[in-house]
């Protein structure tokens, strides 16, 4: 089946970057794509700042629009970070997906925070605005079935372990890596998530603008269960598209048996909840 990465340039208009992002879903499914996935903050800044300003219910504007999309394209629609959700008076970094026929099919909250300190580089604090989700997210297609994950829930290998082991054969990152951990780790971490759980690993982010408060890297990404990289986005605004084949998927897991030879009696990796 045809994926599609929707690399999309955010603005700082709420209703331009639906508009904008629904009618690159028109064409992604015109061109064949049957799952079609948007970045981490397609409609909103990405930046503590913007969270509360920018967050919605769950159902809301944003997710009516792109279940209206799915419907209409008759797609799986990955809605990236689709908004900060406001649910209690708490908010979260949530990403939504939307059946064919426009059900809400899974609601990802971010699980991990990204928290992090490189002096010099990079600061940031998601947690001074946003609470963690506390559960996995998977979903059923006619072809396989699908793990999510949110940017920095990738550098977590038992998160993908566990998609693995839930019988995922694709995994999807809605990301927003930034010009220091994305050269470094962005491709790095897909590589290692597919080669080490043997599935598709597809990461969607932001176009670059160098104007931003936060500078996304860019590189949207897919990953085969071999490790090589079979589709990658430059800097800019793109879609990018790829065939994922469960085919070769199947053929690599009986060349190399690992999920058959793993020794369970000796060490393992469990959902809590």
């Amino acid at each position: 089946f045809r994926l599609a990465l929707i690399q999309l340039h955010v603005s700082a208009v709420k209703s331009d970057n639906l508009q904008r992002a629904c009618g690159l879903v028109r064409e992604a499914s015109a061109k064949g794509a049957k799952v079609v996935a948007l970045p981490e903050c397609f409609n909103s800044p990405y930046g503590t700042q913007y969270f509360k300003e920018y967050s919605e219910k769950i159902p809301g504007e944003s997710t009516q629009k792109l279940s209206e999309v799915a419907k209409e394209c008759s797609i799986y629609l990955i809605g990236g970070r689709s908004i900060p959700e406001e649910d209690g008076g708490k908010l979260y970094n949530t990403c939504t997906v939307f059946g064919p026929d426009g059900a809400l099919l899974a609601k990802h909250r971010k699980v991990h925070l990204f928290d992090i300190n490189v002096p010099g580089k990079i600061q940031f604090k998601e947690s001074e605005t946003l609470s963690p989700g506390n559960s996995f997210s998977m979903f059923d297609t006619p072809y396989c079935k699908v793990g999510l994950g949110i940017c920095y829930d990738m550098r977590f290998a038992e998160m993908a372990q566990i998609y693995g082991q839930k019988g995922c054969q694709l995994l999807i990152y809605p990301g927003a890596f930034n010009l220091t951990t994305g050269p470094a780790h962005w491709e790095l971490l897909q590589r290692g998530r597919a080669v080490d759980n043997q599935v598709y690993v597809a990461t969607v982010s932001p176009a670059r603008d160098e104007k931003a408060s936060y500078v996304a890297w860019g590189h949207s990404t897919v990953v085969n269960p071999w490790g090589e990289v079979i589709a990658k986005a430059g800097a800019e605004e793109t879609v990018v598209y790829t065939d994922i084949d469960l085919n070769k998927l199947a053929e690599i897991r009986q060349q190399i048996p690992i999920l058959s030879q793993k020794r369970c009696d000796l060490y393992g990796v469990e959902m809590k909840k």
